[in-house]
């Protein structure tokens, strides 16, 4: 069965800004949540669809793909064109859609979001440069950052020594508090435990109780071969510490790819300019040029034309497979701004036998036909 246009799914014009989008997907998550649809099968598959929709028309470099080329774009970019296999997927990419302090919290408690969920650590977003050379072939970079750490005083439980968190009072340990009343109840955060179901009577002195403290930490993030300018990688448990035990956040990595002095990228291709003198043109020859695994031997066929494109196959970006990009070499033809005595008597020489050719004179005989 053929895939839905993605716009189509959320019900947003293509032009529609990413506040239009997300509201149009809580809209369509609300409505099609399991929880609302107990047994519902075609809810289950529309709450996915949404979410799939949602996950390329959010991201920029993503929508942009999938606005040019539709799902072929996006075939094997995270969950896009592959949907998600469970609800543990969805509520892992997109808990922050639903943030904490209103219905939503209490609304897509099921389906995976414990308290598991609520003390894990945040996520940290982290700006990385790389070279043009790294982006292709990859690489591995030891990245500083500073995050927040268990506090070493308390172990992370985030009381003071010998005394513990106590279940919260307000919520009864749930972390959230209910209002109203029928279908509609309105859930909202916990206002003394924040959320984590319990309280601390007396906080730990060194951490206040936020059972955490920043800490600078050294970390390797492995860079993959092809990745493009503007990329995001997300490097899984990288993040902040949980509290009381729940699982790190996740890094996000931005990648920022500098500007080679030779080689220019389009999609698996490399492209490069390469002077080229006019009898090497003309005659043919062959001349070494740089690649990126360095010098290679490349033929200029005989009457190579100015800014003509030659193919050096499987010299470009690696690909998902084994098989790479090609390089495509821009011939340039050189005019020298100076010549020596000799050189110009040649080509003297040679202007005669052109003019005697009378290619020259036939063109503009051509030429002025048009007029005529």
């Amino acid at each position: 069965m053929a895939k839905r246009d993605y716009y189509e799914v959320l019900g947003v014009e293509k032009g529609g800004s990413v506040d239009e989008i997300k509201k149009a997907y809580r809209k369509l998550a609300m409505k099609h949540h399991p929880d609302r649809n107990p047994g519902d099968k075609d809810a289950e598959t529309k709450f996915k669809e949404a979410a799939e929709a949602y996950e390329v028309l959010s991201d920029e470099q993503k929508r942009q793909r999938y606005d040019q080329l539709g799902h072929a774009g996006v075939d094997g970019m995270g969950h896009a064109g592959q949907g998600f296999h469970s609800m543990e997927d969805i509520f892992a990419a997109f808990g922050d859609v639903f943030g904490g302090g209103s219905i939503f919290d209490g609304l897509f408690a099921g389906g995976g979001r414990g308290g598991g969920a609520r003390n894990q650590g945040a996520s940290l977003k982290l700006g990385l440069e790389i070279t043009f050379r790294e982006a292709i072939f990859g690489c591995t970079k030891t990245i500083d950052l500073k995050r927040n750490e268990p506090c070493e005083t308390c172990k992370g439980s985030g009381a003071k020594a010998g005394t513990k968190a106590v279940t919260c009072t307000v919520c009864a340990g749930h972390g959230i508090v209910r209002q109203g009343q029928g279908f509609f109840v309105v859930q909202t955060t916990c206002p003394q435990c924040h959320g984590s179901g319990k309280f601390i009577p007396e906080p730990c002195p060194t951490c206040r109780g936020a059972g955490a403290s920043p800490k600078k930490v050294t970390i390797k993030v492995r860079i993959p071969a092809g990745v493009e300018d503007s990329s995001r990688l997300r490097v899984a448990g990288e993040g902040e510490g949980g509290r009381d035990g729940g699982p790190r956040g996740d890094l996000y990595v931005y990648i920022s790819v500098k500007a080679d002095p030779f080689f220019e990228r389009h999609e698996d291709d490399v492209v490069c300019k390469i002077p080229v003198g006019y009898a090497q043109a003309a005659l043919g020859a062959e001349i070494e040029v740089p690649t990126l695994d360095g010098s290679a031997k490349l033929r200029i066929p005989a009457g190579t034309q100015p800014n003509e494109v030659l193919r050096m196959r499987g010299q470009g970006v690696p690909g998902r497979g084994s098989a790479r990009g090609d390089q495509l070499v821009v011939v340039q033809v050189t005019v020298p701004k100076r010549t020596t005595k000799r050189q110009e008597e040649l080509l003297r020489e040679l202007g005669t036998i052109e003019d005697a050719s009378g290619e020259q004179k036939s063109f503009f005989d051509r030429l002025k036909s048009v007029f005529e």
